[in-house]
């Protein structure tokens, strides 16, 4: 499991580096993607962002379990916060990106949202658990 989300977080980071390159053909420009404070503009570099950022946690959550192989608790709540997790991920930037083509897309907002809470919350809370055990 820990392979799997390592692999992904690295994934993710280059997606990161790739999608900040793409966008960066554009932002020299003042009126690119309607200008600095524009919606789409703004969406666009959270979207970019958002590579990292769940990256990072997916990275956070693998390097846990493997500090930590003692803390059943832990390898338990990796099996249902790892998948979350990624799924989190993947549509952060997803949704990110369709919202800044189209605005209607913001409604799906909650999906990422809420799987990466879950996911955050369920992971940490083992965590606690198992380490005061």
């Amino acid at each position: 499991m820990t392979l799997g989300l390592l692999t992904f977080a690295w994934v993710w980071f280059c997606l990161g580096i790739v999608s900040g390159a793409v966008l960066g053909l554009v932002f020299h420009r003042e009126d690119g993607w309607g200008g600095y404070g524009s919606w789409r503009r703004r969406l666009a570099r959270l979207g970019h962002i958002a590579f990292f950022g769940t990256g990072v946690l997916v990275l956070a959550m693998a390097l846990t379990a493997r500090a930590l192989p003692e803390v059943q608790a832990v390898a338990d709540a990796l099996r249902w916060a790892g998948p979350m997790a990624v799924v989190g991920a993947v549509t952060m930037p997803l949704v990110c990106g369709l919202s800044a083509w189209r605005k209607p897309w913001r409604v799906w907002f909650p999906v990422p949202v809420t799987a990466l809470g879950l996911s955050v919350l369920g992971f940490t809370a083992a965590l606690i658990r198992g380490v005061l055990a």
